[in-house]
């Protein structure tokens, strides 16, 4: 995986995915010099799902759509977007839930716990079954981290319906995501015996799993 991390982009999709991530990066100098440290910890919060999808090796067009979800959804708090904004929680919530969560099964697929999509011995079930409960485990994490915000950060708004209702959303997003995982290509590579191990889009030199 830390290959695929160091590895030059190779195609168009592949720089703009590092593009976004970098935008993520100078999102946290943009806070820190311009809004609050807590903003700023909040971006830098999102790092890690930023980098994530080029360690394990998915599709560009994916990259970009966790990159992109993840920095919205981060923004959103900064910019106070869950306050002003009706409902805009629910959106942010579905699409973001979804996206870590098909991450993170193909995160455990890289490290063996998890058949990858695609390979031998993957069943549709398991990405639809496994992926949704990643999403549900992050849903319950987001909600535990806005309750510690809530308790150390007063501009921060914490409800017990807003709770169950985000939790409840972001169990549909899981539950599409893991449908995505279970019949879509989101890894970069293509499963053996379809035609070569990387298509056009993907030739960023990802290493395909063995």
């Amino acid at each position: 995986m830390i290959e695929n991390f160091l590895r030059p982009p190779r195609t168009m999709s592949a720089v703009v995915a590092d593009a976004v991530r970098l935008c993520g990066l100078l999102s946290i100098v943009v806070a820190a010099l311009w809004f609050e440290l807590t903003d700023a910890g909040i971006l830098a919060f999102a790092l890690p799902a930023l980098v994530a999808p080029r360690f394990v090796g998915v599709r560009p067009s994916f990259d970009i759509a966790c990159g992109v979800t993840v920095l919205i959804a981060a923004w959103s708090n900064v910019v106070d977007l869950y306050r002003s904004v009706p409902s805009w929680d629910i959106p942010v919530h579905l699409v973001c839930t979804g996206v870590l969560a098909a991450l993170a099964y193909i995160a455990a697929a890289r490290v063996g716990i998890v058949p990858l999509p695609g390979a031998t011995g993957f069943r549709r079930r398991t990405g639809l079954i496994v992926t949704t409960a990643f999403g549900l485990a992050f849903a319950a994490l987001w909600e535990i981290v806005e309750w510690v915000g809530k308790a150390f950060v007063d501009s921060i708004l914490v409800t017990y319906d807003d709770t169950i209702g985000d939790m409840a959303v972001g169990g549909v997003g899981a539950l599409i995501a893991g449908i995505l995982v279970a019949r879509v290509r989101l890894t970069a590579e293509r499963p053996r015996g379809t035609g070569g191990d990387v298509d056009r889009e993907d030739a960023a030199g990802v290493t395909p799993s063995r």
